[in-house]
């Protein structure tokens, strides 16, 4: 799809704007409950090219920066059981293709998260494009989602299913500035 098929699409680099920006988690706790986290610390940078396919994204969240609105679960996330975040202190994206599906935008890519590194595939809605807070600046909004298999990346491989689901759901909320 070409960028002029894109009501006001722009080219070019733009960097995530960690404060506008959002990336969460969500599992089942004991399989009633559905608990969420989000890491605080991301950076990444987005390219939009003219045809829209040729885009691409690299994203890094610090794993020290998990929240979950509790300090004693978010230090056990932290720990060897789950993120590692001692011997693996980054969780990494990094696309490989940018697909179109209908309505949907779908980027493949890869994702690295402690230390093991598996295919992804993020199904992606574009909020748009538009005027920044400061003059002439442009800003551009993306959301995405997928879900993973925690112990596909040695992720709380001891911990039970039924205590914390194997399933994670990661959905990512994106605001970028466009450099000149």
């Amino acid at each position: 799809m070409t960028a002029t098929a894109i009501p006001g699409y722009l080219t070019g680099t733009w960097t995530i704007d960690p404060v506008h920006s959002n990336v969460s988690f969500l599992v089942r706790h004991l399989g009633v409950s559905r608990v969420r986290g989000r890491f605080t610390e991301l950076s990444g940078e987005i390219t939009t090219a003219e045809n829209i396919t040729d885009s691409s994204v690299t994203a890094t969240m610090q794993a020290a920066s998990i929240d979950t609105t509790n300090q004693q679960r978010d230090e056990h996330v932290r720990s060897a059981d789950f993120l590692d975040a001692e011997n693996h202190p980054t969780l990494s994206f990094r696309s490989t293709g940018v697909r179109v599906d209908g309505e949907d935008y779908l980027i493949d890519g890869e994702l690295t998260l402690r230390g093991v590194t598996r295919p992804v595939t993020l199904t992606a809605e574009l909020g748009g494009f538009g005027d920044g807070m400061t003059e002439g600046s442009k800003v551009l909004g993306v959301s995405a989602r997928t879900e993973i298999k925690r112990t596909d990346f040695g992720v709380g491989g001891t911990i039970p299913s039924a205590v914390v689901s194997d399933k994670v759901v990661i959905e990512l909320d994106i605001e970028a500035v466009r450099q000149d």
